[in-house]
C-alpha cells in the first residue's frame, strides 16, 4: 500500500508549509516521486485544473462542457478541465482552446476563485477604492479585474510574499501560490480552519467621512444607428478624403451629444468587409470607394468613433451583419481575405446579393471569429446584429443551402429544413452571448429583429414571418436571457392596426420574462411631412415611456441621416422637447449591480466644484452632476471621465461616479454659496 506523503524535503520552513500540507493531507496536492514538492516552479492551467477539480468537490455545476479543440478525451487532465469549465472557475479562449500547457498568472487564480465560488455575490467590492492603499502595485491591476481584486482581497484568499504589499497579478503563479490560494477559498467557505501568516493580505474598507446622498433620474436609452452601407449615412460617399471623413464622423458624434443621445449603433461589417483595421476582412468599399483598400491617409474609424464618444458620454456598439456578403453584384469586386473569395461554395447567388450559408461551419466560425476579435481588440460598450439572418424572401426561389441540408441530414440530423436553419441561427446567437460574457463580461449584447415576429402575434397583426422566412426566433433569444436587450423595428406609423406600434411594443415587453431590456426601433427615415410627420415620433417616443410597457427603457433611430438634415425638423424636436435634459443609459442588473465608490476629495472654490481624478485602475467612465430643489435632485450633467470640475450657480449638488456598466455610486453632496 502506497500512501500520499504529507510533508515534503523541499518545503520545510517554506512560507506555505502548513497550507501545503494541509492540502496534502486532503489529497488536494502532491509532490513529485522523489519526495520533493518543488513549491517555487510555476503551475500549467491543467495542473491548475486538477487541484482545483480535487479542492472545490461540493461546488455544483453551473453550465454545460462544450469541449475544447486542444483537448482529446484521453488527455491526462480531460476530465478536471471539463469539472472546473462546468463549476465556473475557468473558460477556454474564444478559438475554443483551453491551452493547456500555459502558464497560469497569479492574477488568473484569484479571479478563477472569486468566480467559481460566487464570492461577488456575498461580498462587495468596496476595497476598490483603496486597493492603491494595498497594493503598491495596484496600477497593473487590469480594469475588467479590479473588483474582483476587491472582492477577493476582502474575502482574505490573496496571500504575497515576500511583500503582502505586492499584488504581483501579471507573474506566473507558484505551487507554493496555488496552496496558499486554494486553501484560504476553503477557509473562506468554512471548511478548514485558519492557518496564522505573515503573508496574508488584509484591509478593512474605509468609510470615507463625508455627507452623501443616493440620487437617480429617469434612465434611458438614446441610439441612433449609423448606416455605413451604401454610404447611408457615413461616410457621406465613398472616395473622401481622411480629413473629410473624419470631418463628418466627428460632425455626426457632436451632434448626438449635443442632442443628448448616450448610443451609437456603428455599423462595422455590412457585407463580410470591415470599417476597421482587420487580419480577417478587408476594408470596406463603402471607405474609399474599393473593397480592400484602407484609408489614405490611415484611420481607423471605429477606433477614432470610440474615442471621441468616450469624450461625450456617448455608448459605441459595433453593429454587425453575421451572414450578407454583398449587397449588389452590380456593386464593385470583392478582395481577400473576403469570404466570398476564400470560401466562394458557400457564398450564395440571392437576387442580386451574395449571402452566406448559416448551416456552413466555416460561415459560422467567420461570424463568430470576426466579432470576437472586435470584442478584444475595440473597448466597444455593446455588439449589435441587426434583422438579417437568412436574407429577406425573393418571390418563387428557395435559399440554395441544399447541399449543407443533405450532410446535416445524412451525419444523423433529424431537425427539419426550418427548424433546422432556426437552430443554425440560435446557435450562433448562443455561442456570442457566451464568448462575450466570458471575454468581456461589461460588454452588452443586442439584437434589432424585425418587428413582428409572427403574424398574430399579438392578436390581430399582419406581416412578414421573421420565425418563418428569416429564421429568426428572437423570442427565444429573449426568453432565454441570452441577449441583454432587444431592439424590435416597428417601422410603422400608430394609426396602422394591422402592425399596431403599441401593440407590437407590448407584446414584446409581455413576453420577456427574463427581464430584459426593450428598446424600440424606429424609422425617421421616412419622415416626409405627409404620411409620416414630426408628430407620429414624438407619439411613438410617447408610447415607449409609458409606464405600462414594463422594461421598454429607450428608443434606436434609423438612421442618422434623418438627424443630421433635420428632415422635418427631428433634431429640433430632439433637443427641443423629448430629448431636452440629459439621462444616462438604464444599468443592467444581470450584468453587475455594484456601484463603483464615491468621488473622492469634493470641494469648491469661487463657485467651481473639483474632485479627485479617476485612478487609471478605475472602472469610471463618467460622472453625474445633480442639484438639489427643496426634496428633489435633478440631474443636471453628465461629465466624461477625464473632467473633473463643474462651474456652478449657488445651491446644493451631488456629485456621483459612474462606470461602463452606468451604475452610478451615492452622490457625495456639497453646498455652494
Amino acid at each position: 500500500m502506497v500512501l500520499t506523503p504529507t510533508s515534503f524535503s523541499d518545503i520545510q520552513n517554506h512560507w506555505t508549509q502548513g497550507f501545503i500540507e494541509a492540502l496534502a493531507k486532503r489529497n488536494i496536492v502532491t509532490g513529485l516521486p522523489n519526495g520533493t514538492y518543488r513549491p517555487d516552479n510555476s503551475v500549467t492551467r491543467a495542473e491548475y485544473a486538477v487541484i482545483l477539480s480535487k479542492a472545490f468537490v461540493k461546488i455544483p455545476k453551473k453550465r454545460q462542457y462544450k469541449p475544447f479543440l486542444d483537448i482529446p478525451q484521453n488527455y491526462w487532465a480531460a476530465s478536471a478541465i471539463q469539472t472546473v469549465q462546468e463549476k465556473g472557475f475557468l473558460n477556454g479562449f474564444p478559438d475554443n482552446r483551453f491551452r493547456p500547457e500555459n502558464r497560469i498568472s497569479r492574477l488568473e487564480i484569484i479571479l478563477s476563485l472569486v468566480s467559481g465560488l460566487d464570492i461577488g455575490l456575498k461580498i462587495k467590492p468596496e476595497l476598490v477604492n483603496i486597493l492603491s492603499q494595498i497594493y503598491q502595485d495596484a496600477s497593473q491591476i487590469p480594469t475588467y479585474a479590479l473588483n474582483q481584486i476587491a472582492i477577493a482581497t476582502a474575502a482574505g484568499l490573496v496571500t504575497s510574499h515576500p511583500n503582502v504589499k505586492l499584488l504581483n497579478p501579471t507573474l506566473a503563479s507558484t505551487r507554493a501560490d496555488v496552496a496558499a490560494f486554494i486553501y484560504q477559498a476553503l477557509v473562506y467557505l468554512g471548511e478548514a480552519p485558519k492557518i496564522p501568516s505573515n503573508y496574508l493580505v488584509s484591509a478593512t474598507p474605509k468609510t470615507p467621512p463625508v455627507a452623501t446622498v443616493r440620487v437617480s433620474h429617469n434612465r434611458e436609452f438614446r441610439g441612433a444607428w449609423l448606416a455605413c452601407v451604401w454610404n447611408n449615412d457615413f461616410p457621406s460617399k465613398a472616395g473622401l478624403s481622411t480629413a473629410q471623413q473624419k470631418a463628418e464622423l466627428m460632425a455626426i458624434i457632436t451632434q448626438l451629444q449635443k442632442l443628448n443621445f448616450n448610443a451609437l449603433i456603428l455599423q462595422v461589417r455590412p457585407e463580410g468587409d470591415a470599417f476597421y483595421q482587420s487580419k480577417l476582412e478587408p476594408w470596406s468599399q463603402w471607405i474609399s470607394g474599393t473593397q480592400g483598400k484602407p484609408p489614405a491617409p490611415f484611420y481607423d474609424p471605429l477606433e477614432l468613433a470610440i474615442s471621441e464618444c468616450r469624450k461625450r458620454n456617448i455608448e459605441v456598439h459595433a453593429w454587425f451583419n453575421p451572414y450578407r456578403a454583398k449587397t449588389s453584384m452590380k456593386q464593385g469586386v470583392l478582395a481577400r481575405p473576403h469570404i466570398g473569395i476564400t470560401n466562394p461554395d458557400v457564398v450564395y447567388e440571392w437576387g442580386n446579393q451574395l449571402w452566406m450559408d448559416p448551416g456552413a461551419k466555416v460561415v459560422q466560425d467567420r461570424a463568430y471569429n470576426v466579432i470576437m476579435d472586435v470584442l478584444q481588440r475595440y473597448d466597444v460598450d455593446g455588439i449589435h446584429l441587426d434583422d438579417y439572418f437568412y436574407p429577406y424572401p425573393i418571390e418563387g426561389k428557395s435559399f440554395p443551402d441544399g447541399k449543407t441540408y443533405t450532410a446535416y441530414r445524412n451525419a444523423g440530423g433529424t431537425l427539419s429544413l426550418g427548424d433546422w436553419r432556426r437552430e443554425n441561427v440560435n446557435q450562433m446567437v448562443l455561442r456570442l452571448s457566451q464568448g462575450i460574457k466570458a471575454v468581456k463580461p461589461h460588454v452588452k449584447f443586442g439584437i434589432s429583429p424585425f418587428g413582428i415576429y409572427r403574424p398574430g402575434q399579438p392578436p390581430g397583426i399582419i406581416g412578414l414571418d421573421a420565425f418563418n422566412v428569416l429564421y429568426a426566433d428572437a423570442k427565444k433569444w429573449l426568453e432565454e436571457g441570452w441577449i441583454d436587450y432587444i431592439a424590435p423595428q416597428l417601422y410603422w406609423r400608430t394609426d396602422q392596426p394591422k402592425q399596431s406600434y403599441p401593440a407590437l411594443l407590448k407584446w414584446w415587453t409581455e413576453i420577456n420574462s427574463k427581464q430584459r431590456h426593450i428598446y424600440a426601433g424606429n424609422n425617421i427615415g421616412q419622415l416626409d411631412g405627409k404620411a409620416w410627420k414630426n408628430e407620429e415620433i414624438t407619439k411613438q417616443i410617447a408610447i415607449s415611456r409609458h409606464p405600462m410597457n414594463n422594461l421598454s427603457l429607450g428608443n434606436i433611430f434609423f438612421s442618422m441621416n434623418s438627424i443630421i438634415e433635420n428632415r422635418q425638423g427631428i433634431a429640433d424636436t430632439f433637443q427641443g422637447t423629448i430629448y431636452n435634459r440629459p439621462a444616462l443609459a438604464p444599468t443592467m442588473s444581470w450584468r453587475n449591480a455594484t456601484s463603483p465608490p464615491i468621488p473622492t476629495g469634493l470641494q469648491v472654490s469661487n463657485r467651481r466644484l473639483n474632485w479627485q481624478p479617476a485612478a487609471n485602475n478605475q472602472d469610471i467612465r463618467s460622472w453625474t452632476l445633480y442639484r438639489r430643489s427643496g426634496d428633489t435632485w435633478t440631474l443636471q450633467r453628465v461629465l466624461s471621465r477625464g473632467t473633473n470640475f463643474a462651474t456652478v450657480e449657488p445651491g446644493t449638488y451631488a456629485v456621483c461616479a459612474v462606470d461602463r456598466m452606468a451604475n452610478e455610486s451615492l452622490g457625495v453632496t456639497i453646498t455652494v454659496n
